[in-house]
């Protein structure tokens, strides 16, 4: 898989995309991470990329043009099965959205930023707008690291014990039950004796019922 992210500040973006899963996947040669600075693709000699907005609404607004400049030159080059804005009004990205994308080829993914875009891009060259909550960011860096992470951590080869991504919280619309590890006992604090019992069918079920319990308490419209 192959993400290329387009931004008007690249430099938010090496550091998290070059550690941990992230990494490992780009080490592997089972991801490619790319990033464009919006500016390298601006015509003007200030490397300006973005300009007041029509109607004398507050704040800036990103042109067009070097946008679709950066889009154009990245797809003479290969094709994309999606070109996505990080927006606050978008779909909320969820765990059945990554599912589906980490098994995409190839995405683009554009980070908002100032007062938003030229609503034309969204019009005619983006094709999904995906947003990480009901909130502003100062721009759309962020949720594109996580929309990145979320992507990449599926990929088959990546995670190395597979079933552990399989088994995290909303993959089956449930939360994940509590999880212990050694000393069984802490400060008098004990884990559960069903998980050191050794039957694994009971400990199953009872993790099943630890989810259903968590998600009915904590996050009941999954159930929904």
């Amino acid at each position: 898989m192959r993400i290329d992210i387009i931004s008007v500040i690249p430099e938010m973006l090496e550091s998290p995309l070059g550690c941990s899963i992230l990494k490992r996947a780009q080490d592997k040669g089972l991801a490619e991470l790319h990033v464009h600075n919006l500016r390298d693709y601006t015509t003007n000699k200030h490397r300006k990329v973005d300009d007041y907005p029509f109607g004398g609404d507050a704040g800036m607004v990103i042109q067009v043009e070097p946008v679709d400049r950066c889009i154009s030159a990245l797809k003479a080059e290969r094709n994309y099965d999606e070109v996505i804005f990080t927006a606050p009004d978008g779909e909320i990205l969820n765990q059945s959205m990554a599912n589906s994308m980490s098994m995409l080829e190839n995405i683009i993914i554009l980070c908002g930023h100032y007062k938003g875009v030229d609503y034309r891009i969204r019009e005619h060259l983006v094709t999904r707008e995906i947003s990480i909550g009901d909130y502003v960011l100062t721009g759309g860096e962020i949720p594109a690291i996580i929309i990145a992470d979320s992507i990449v951590r599926l990929i088959p080869g990546v995670i190395g014990d597979e079933q552990s991504a399989l088994s995290d919280s909303f993959q089956d619309n449930l939360l994940e039950p509590p999880v212990y590890t050694r000393p069984a006992e802490y400060n008098g604090w004990r884990v559960p004796d069903i998980l050191l019992s050794g039957h694994q069918a009971r400990i199953d079920e009872w993790k099943h019922q630890q989810s259903l319990e968590r998600t009915a308490r904590l996050r009941p419209d999954l159930l929904k």
